[in-house]
């Protein structure tokens, strides 16, 4: 697979995938979103997560993650033919309007092959060093739970990939502004960038659905 990232989807938009959108279309979409947060269409399944914070795994063609879509705008795309449903809700919810229904996606594909511009720094974030550390703390392995500088700031160190680790709260206390050779600590694992095509996804993604592992090559949590 190609190692470019993925762009967010505004630039998609620009790219025509979103756009052209019927307006009756598109309120198909909205309207039966709605319905089905209002409690309406009874007798599906519950979903999972809060509506307005689902999220979908949006692939290229090829199969290749681009982006996570908000519910809203992934179900406008299958609605208007620009994708089609790779794996539904795990619950099994359907929204419905007046005169069709459409099966909650949590990953769909791209009829057309996009070509997404290469990027090669993925933004260091939060979520993003979390995914990478597998949520494990660097200093003891116990959950993390905060982030640390291997160098402290106060003594110059960077906030960067190689610099910052998952680290639990005790660590976190005990290390303070100290340097792991006046702690006689080590590392567990050598902080290093991530680099892939779904590492871009997971920088700005703190809740990911288990049917999309398999797409990103990685393991989330």
């Amino acid at each position: 697979m190609p190692d470019r990232q993925p762009t967010p989807i505004g630039a998609l938009v620009n790219a025509g995938i979103a756009s052209s959108v019927p307006s009756g279309q598109k309120q198909l979409a909205v309207s039966a979103v709605h319905a089905v947060a209002d409690g309406q269409g009874a007798g599906q399944a519950p979903v999972v997560l809060p509506w307005g914070r689902r999220k979908v795994l949006l692939l290229n063609a090829t199969f290749e993650p681009l982006t996570a879509l908000p519910l809203r705008r992934a179900v406008v795309l299958v609605v208007c033919g620009k994708a089609e449903v790779v794996h539904g809700d795990p619950a099994g919810a359907v929204v419905h309007s007046s005169t069709s229904e459409v099966v909650v996606p949590s990953v769909i594909r791209l009829a057309n092959y996009v070509r997404v511009p290469y990027r090669g720094r993925v933004p260091l974030t939060r979520a993003g060093l979390m995914h990478r550390d597998r949520y494990r703390c660097a200093y003891c392995g116990g959950r993390a739970e905060t982030i640390d500088h291997v160098v402290p700031r106060s003594r110059g160190g960077p906030h960067s990939w190689t610099n910052c680790v998952a680290c639990c709260a005790k660590c976190n206390h005990r290390k303070a502004d100290k340097l792991l050779s006046e702690l006689g600590w080590r590392l567990r694992v050598v902080p290093n960038a991530p680099r892939g095509p779904h590492w871009r996804l997971l920088a700005g993604v703190t809740e990911a659905d288990p049917l999309w592992l398999p797409y990103l090559g990685e393991p989330a949590a």
